[in-house]
């Protein structure tokens, strides 16, 4: 099993083939470079509505899935669209799923705007928001803006542009290095046992 830090990838975006789901491949692609292995959570249009009378145990399967995904992970980098504003609802159902659960709280979460200039800013501000309610540990430094075009991207469906490649690659590490347990604190962080 990998000692390395383990990174949950979360695509806010359904549509198969997406420019978050570009970034988010791409990062993965570079991880092994960064000291970090990565994982997609994949469940995304599987979850089921929030509802809070559903959030008990047992959980929904896919809910399980989400939040074991979470805990097992050492940190976790996102990239969302935006539409109207903010985020997707679906992603924003996948995030108030992490709400009733411990699993994010503290963990190191950063995010990728993938967007075009200008746009984007509704989501961030969403995310933040609502990251900041889980308790999850905002790695500020970590939190880029790499606006992405389809000129950007490879017949393998990886980013090309070696700019791009090297900020997720240092994002990456940000988030490895405050997924690191700290001097005098009480052992590794969730997940970083396995």
């Amino acid at each position: 099993m990998s000692s390395l830090p383990m990174i949950l990838l979360l695509s806010g975006s359904l549509r198969t083939g997406s420019t978050n789901e570009t970034v988010l491949r791409t990062a993965h692609a570079v991880g092994p470079s960064a000291g970090v292995a990565t994982s997609f959570y994949d469940g995304l249009a599987g979850l089921p509505h929030f509802n809070p009378d559903d959030d008990n145990d047992p959980l929904p399967a896919p809910v399980t899935a989400l939040r074991t995904a979470i805990e097992r992970a050492d940190a976790i980098l996102v990239c969302t669209p935006e539409y109207a504003g903010t985020l997707p609802g679906s992603f924003k159902n996948l995030l108030d799923w992490t709400v009733g659960g411990t699993e994010i709280c503290d963990k190191p979460a950063a995010w990728v705007n993938a967007a075009a200039p200008g746009r984007g800013q509704g989501a961030e501000a969403t995310l933040r928001s609502v990251l900041g309610y889980t308790g999850a540990d905002i790695v500020e430094p970590a939190c880029v803006r790499i606006p992405v075009d389809r000129g950007m991207v490879g017949p393998d469906g990886l980013l090309t542009d070696q700019e791009a490649r090297e900020r997720l690659r240092a994002t990456l590490e940000l988030l490895a290095g405050a997924s690191a347990p700290r001097p005098g604190g009480l052992g590794s962080p969730a997940g970083g046992d396995e």
